[in-house]
């Protein structure tokens, strides 16, 4: 291959194909030199230096390449850890702004930059060549025919997420081709956006789909392999090993018919994304991509002994987002998304790592102030896990405007309620109400408390109910690795029982959490396969399970079919109804001249709960709630005035039976059952009370009434 280097242009970064041939850039500051690598179809490395360098851009053109090329960059430098500096010529790197990688990372000494017999460790340099054991980049082809296709700009208010991982969903799916499993394709097709629809949910939360190292060394070790993919080492690239096309670039097609098709269906794409830290891991990792081409760019390091890596993420190394042009980096590749994939949102991995710009979590950090006043970015559904390791990393209720969060109080406040432990009804009335004591006062509206039970990090619903302590033995760490602390419930036997009894009150626990979930204000996120049932057999942090443990099951029991339907109407029965997905606070006053406010609590005899009560007793474990739909504050997005029925919601966490009564203003009036924690499903409004007659209720349930 006879190939002339032109200087090319320094902008945009990566390999951009503009018909003719093919633009070639990459950063890096404190590189002597750089190679472009191409490589035949036989696999022939030809290495071209790139002689062009404007603000620390390495940039050259070289005509008649054509998309499908593959290329690497071999990148030399100063090999002296305890400066920061890592470059070793001898290692191959991924392009940080590759659009396509053709496969997976293999694990192995030569993909190290130090040797790894030596008394040195990391200090020594190695002189073996890792060519054969990482993926080339991928010229692309950018064009696809999106058919009109737009971003769908769901409320939030209005939205329902559905936190699922790519391959799990797909994998054993009986109605999905076998060359479709586990891929984009196999989500994209009618039968898993069937599953959707039916459910009612409005968006996707993918698991990471960044191109990722699928095999990290202590994983391969055991036998495992990275099944969330938290260990991002491409920032443009979907992961080919969820591509059904081949891994050429064909993947971005894939990928790009994949969203095209959720939106057909009304569902919007959110892509959790990982900027915090890559798969490179700490100062004894792997040389892959970044490491090589500019460490003390790229990462940050210990001030006062660069060799080493600041670690707020757990994950041994951190991104340095104080440096423009890691900031670059990460605007860039959401842009991307957004503009050149048409995703709709982003979930943030550990965003208080972000924020740090010295080593304090900072709200006003460069990163969140570049979100703020971009105009494509600004108008997307951003969405932070509001923490990280690091010190003072715990921000629920910190993130600046636009920002709606994770909402971990959320999650413990409902827990620790379902299975009775005791805490004031003013923390359960915050997180079922939005919680405005995090986001109401810096002018936040209820959407921004994403709110959620269980999620992809920790026990599945059915495990939640059904396991009082982790079980993690298949993940080779002897049970150390996860969080110890789950705030579970077995209510009398750890995991799999034929106790009739206890799977009954498994089986209303579960529906007591999701009726909560569905009911609070704010924005629910509903765990990919927490509606059939799905179990990781108490494993809480099956990151390493890529295998039936965390796959779904679609072999349902009638239990779980049930549990199916009951999820479904639930659903339904919210959207309906938007006195539960208010889109501004409640008063918690009488407004339009009623005598009754928007929002009132009850004690299980009717009374009302004093402020004294409010702010300091205990909860007593059972709870009335009334909702006033028919004096709802808000418009429609017309103008006109919304109203919905009124309920009432009765909360019962004794480990006994419960007697309530109407509350006095409300006892003239007829009072359906619309849901009942003991049923199966959602009822027909037969059973109806009135006045002072009692209303029992079994111990660990919750009915709704509507008047």
């Amino acid at each position: 291959m006879n190939l002339d280097v032109w200087p090319g242009k320094p902008h945009p970064l990566g390999a951009t194909w503009d018909g003719e041939g093919v633009n070639f850039a990459i950063f890096s500051e404190n590189a002597t030199e750089i190679e472009l690598c191409l490589f035949t179809e036989q696999d022939h490395e030809i290495r071209l230096p790139l002689k062009e360098v404007h603000n620390y851009v390495w940039h050259g053109y070289i005509p008649g390449l054509q998309p499908g090329q593959r290329y690497n960059y071999r990148v030399h430098g100063d090999f002296s850890p305890r400066k920061g500096h890592r470059f070793n010529r001898k290692k191959i790197l991924i392009d940080p702004y590759a659009a396509a990688i053709t496969g997976d990372i293999h694990y192995g000494e030569e993909t190290f930059a130090y040797p790894w017999e030596t008394e040195e460790q990391d200090l020594a340099c190695s002189n073996t060549d890792d060519s054969h054991l990482i993926p080339k980049c991928v010229v692309v082809n950018p064009f696809f025919d999106w058919e009109g296709d737009k971003l769908l700009q769901t409320p939030l208010s209005e939205s329902i997420i559905y936190e699922v991982h790519v391959k799990g969903f797909t994998q054993q799916h009986p109605q999905i081709p076998d060359h479709l499993k586990g891929t984009y394709a196999g989500l994209a097709s009618p039968s898993a956006i069937n599953h959707l629809q039916s459910l009612g949910i409005t968006a996707v939360e993918l698991l990471p789909v960044h191109h990722f190292l699928a095999y990290p060394g202590h994983l391969v070790n055991k036998g495992l392999r990275n099944y969330w993919g938290y260990d991002s080492i491409g920032y443009f690239a979907p992961y080919s090993g969820y591509s059904a096309s081949g891994n050429r670039g064909e993947q971005i097609k894939e990928f790009k018919g994949m969203v095209k098709a959720l939106h057909q269906a009304g569902i919007e794409v959110i892509l959790d994304v990982v900027y915090n830290h890559t798969g490179e891991g700490n100062h004894l990792g792997p040389t892959i991509s970044f490491r090589g081409i500019d460490n003390a760019t790229y990462y940050r390091l210990v001030d006062h002994d660069p060799r080493y890596y600041m670690d707020f993420t757990g994950c041994g190394n951190s991104l340095n987002v104080r440096h423009p042009q890691i900031l670059k980096l990460i605007m860039d590749s959401l842009r991307y998304w957004v503009q050149e994939m048409h995703v709709d949102g982003f979930r943030f991995d550990l965003a208080s790592a972000l924020a740090r710009e010295l080593y304090e979590v900072n709200s006003l950090a460069a990163f969140f102030d570049i979100i703020h006043q971009d105009p494509v970015l600004s108008n997307v559904k951003l969405i932070a896990e509001p923490w990280d390791v690091g010190e003072g990393g715990y921000q629920v209720g910190n993130f600046p405007l636009l920002w709606s969060e994770w909402n971990g109080k959320y999650r413990d406040t409902v827990r620790d309620f379902w299975r009775g432990e005791n805490n004031t009804l003013q923390e359960f009335a915050h997180r079922f109400t939005g919680s405005p004591d995090l986001y109401q006062a810096n002018g936040k509206l209820p959407h921004a408390s994403i709110n959620f039970i269980t999620a992809h990090d920790g026990f599945t619903l059915r495990d939640l109910v059904s396991y009082n302590e982790k079980h993690n033995e298949a993940n080779g760490e002897n049970n150390h690795d996860g969080e110890d602390y789950n705030r579970s419930w077995n209510f009398g036997a750890e995991g799999e029982t034929d106790d009739p009894e206890i799977l009954k009150a498994r089986s209303r626990q579960q529906r007591n959490f999701l009726v909560t979930l569905m009911l609070s204000q704010g924005v629910p996120m509903l765990l990919g396969g927490d509606e059939i049932g799905r179990s990781q057999q108490g494993n809480n942090n099956a990151y390493c399970q890529d295998n039936e443990l965390t796959w779904f099951n679609w072999e349902l029991s009638p239990e779980n079919k049930e549990l199916l339907a009951f999820t479904q109407e639930l659903i339904a029965f919210r959207q309906q109804h938007p006195v539960f997905h208010r889109r501004n606070w409640f008063q918690e006053r009488a407004i339009h001249g009623s005598q009754v406010s928007d929002i009132c609590w009850y004690h299980p005899d009717g009374s009302a709960c004093s402020e004294e009560q409010w702010e300091h007793e205990p909860l007593t474990q059972a709870i009335t709630v009334f909702l006033n739909g028919k004096e709802l504050s808000e418009p429609d997005s017309h103008g006109k005035r919304i109203s919905d029925d009124n309920f009432l919601l009765f909360f019962n966490c004794h480990q006994e039976e419960t007697k309530f009564r109407l509350p006095l203003p409300l006892q003239s009036s007829n009072w359906h059952i619309i849901i009942d924690t003991n049923e199966p499903r959602l009822l027909s409004e037969e059973i109806i009370y009135q006045g002072e007659e009692e209303i029992i209720l079994t111990p660990f349930s919750l009915l709704v009434l509507r008047q």
